[in-house]
């Protein structure tokens, strides 16, 4: 009876080992799974990161210099576009009749139409500046029963000048102009101006200018310190 028990009970042995080395096994490749799961995700959390700094990157590194030419040129135009600080003057004639003083006398205002005084002051109808700086004048004149031709004596001899007439240490002449044969001058320039100058326009007597705005006109603009 012992003899034949005996391998009945060996082989249930063996089976309960070969269960328990099977569940191991299992268990075993379970947890490599789950590692080599675990891994795969951490790089998948890890790859989108990692692209995002490098084209973060490569965004910084590109669009400084972009954004510093940007920059610059709407400096530059900004520049360009409002170089006078606000002073800046268009005059029409103030004509009253008949001259009795070389000097042209002006007006200016909204009134007017195309004229204007931001800054500048107006008198006796005389320009007087009131910022110390670099100004660009310009002026044109027309005179009235004039035709071109070369037996036009008066317009041959009529010059117009602009200086600065006060104060009296300042007096100097900033543009001559002679008409000649025409019947228009026309100039501009760029001149440094103080704090109280006024500048004079005078035409020879007893030539008439046109009281026209589109063909007698005169203006200063502060251009730079």
């Amino acid at each position: 009876m012992k003899n034949r028990l005996t391998p009945r009970t060996k082989g249930k042995g063996e089976l309960k080992v070969n269960l328990v080395y099977g569940l191991k096994a299992m268990q075993h490749r379970q947890r490599i799974m789950r590692t080599r799961a675990e891994d795969g995700s951490a790089c998948a959390v890890r790859l989108p990161w990692a692209l995002i700094l490098k084209v973060a990157l490569l965004l910084l590194l590109f669009g400084l210099p972009v954004y510093a030419i940007v920059s610059c040129q709407l400096c530059t135009q900004q520049l360009y576009l409002e170089p006078t600080g606000g002073d800046i003057a268009e005059l029409h004639l103030n004509h009253t009749g008949p001259r009795q003083d070389p000097r042209l006398h002006w007006q200016g205002g909204p009134a007017l139409g195309r004229s204007f005084l931001h800054g500048p002051q107006l008198d006796n109808g005389q320009l007087r500046v009131q910022r110390d700086g670099i100004y660009r004048l310009h002026i044109q004149v027309t005179l009235t029963n004039c035709s071109s031709s070369s037996e036009n004596i008066v317009s041959r001899r009529a010059v117009l000048t602009v200086g600065i007439c006060s104060p009296a240490t300042r007096s100097i002449s900033l543009l001559r102009l002679n008409f000649h044969l025409s019947c228009t001058v026309a100039s501009q320039r760029l001149t440094p101006l103080s704090q109280g100058d006024t500048l004079c326009t005078n035409l020879t007597l007893p030539l008439q200018p046109s009281p026209n705005a589109d063909e007698t006109f005169f203006g200063v603009q502060w251009v730079h310190s």
